[in-house]
Parts: structure tokens; sequence; C-alpha cells
């Protein structure tokens, strides 16, 4: 089941301009009642993989990590998202990482869209009280379509992306 989302406003401290966001949200990505977007930003950046030995001994891109600028409805940069672990964080220093709960595929080439549960923020700022944060709209970011074999092994690529990230809170 999908669900049609509106939503606009940001984290009145930023002062940003708000986006505005109107998309089929799958269930299994879905934030659950209670909560409400604080911040809308938009994730531009890459992707690490690389060719290695997977947990079953078969070869396959294993996802390394991600390296993102995190900007606001004018493109200035409000944060920025990196891992592993992944983490937010926001240019007052303010950051939190989280457990993912669920993903939905988005198309080939896509990373999938993500509902994250996020876990208590480290400092003060911005991403105090963020209870999940939502990843949609996602262009880019999957494993690259190249052979990843013996031939291959240890090689890294680098994938550029682009995502909605949406942060919530509790109401």
């Amino acid at each position: 089941m999908k669900t049609t989302i509106c939503i606009s406003g940001l984290l009145a401290a930023l002062t940003l301009s708000p986006m505005t966001l109107a998309m089929d949200v799958p269930e299994s990505v879905m934030v659950p009642e209670g909560n409400k977007v604080a911040m809308e930003t938009v994730g531009v950046g890459k992707i690490k993989w690389a060719c290695e030995a997977k947990d079953d001994g078969t070869m396959g891109w294993v996802f390394k990590g991600p390296d993102a600028a995190l900007n606001d409805a004018d493109g200035k940069q409000v944060g920025k998202y990196y891992g592993p672990p992944a983490t937010w964080e926001s240019m007052d220093g303010s950051k939190i990482t989280g457990k993912q709960l669920g993903i939905e595929p988005n198309g080939k080439g896509n990373i999938p869209l993500q509902l994250v549960q996020a876990n208590p923020a480290e400092g003060e700022g911005h991403m105090m009280g963020v209870t999940y944060v939502q990843r949609l709209n996602t262009q880019g970011g999957a494993a690259p379509a190249m052979a990843c074999d013996d031939a291959h092994k240890d090689k890294v690529e680098i994938v550029t992306y682009q995502a909605d990230y949406l942060f919530y809170k509790a109401m």
C-alpha cells in the first residue's frame, strides 16, 4: 500500500525556504504517526563501492559508505552525510546515527528509498530530538553495473547520487 504525503516546512532555526514534496511513499518507508517533518534537505554526493568477497564467499559490490552535502531548498549546505556508520551532521556540529527500519527499491541504478530510526543526537543543535530520517527521490548511487569478479577484486568505484533527506521530530 502506498500513501501520498505532502510536506512543507523546515526547522525554524535554520531559516530556510520551505521545499514542498508530494509523492507516493511506500508503507515500508513511512514514518510512524506522531512525528512531523522538522527539516528537509537534498543530499548531493557520492557513494563508495568495493569489489570484494561477500559474507557468503561470492564476489560482489559491497557498499562502503556515502559522502554527501545536505543542502537546503536554496542550495546552501546545511549539513553533511557520511559513514560508516551512516551519520547525518548539521553544520552546527550536532549529529545522529540510526538503525535502518525499511527500504524500498526505486528503479534501476538508484539506491533504495529508506527509513531510519535515529539514535539520540550527539551535541547541541538542529539534530537534537530527531526521531526518524526518511530518504526519498533517490537518483543514482546504486552499485556499479560492471562485473565484480576475481579479476576486479579490491577495485573501488565511486558513484554519484542525489536524494531527499527528511528529518522528523516527535509532535
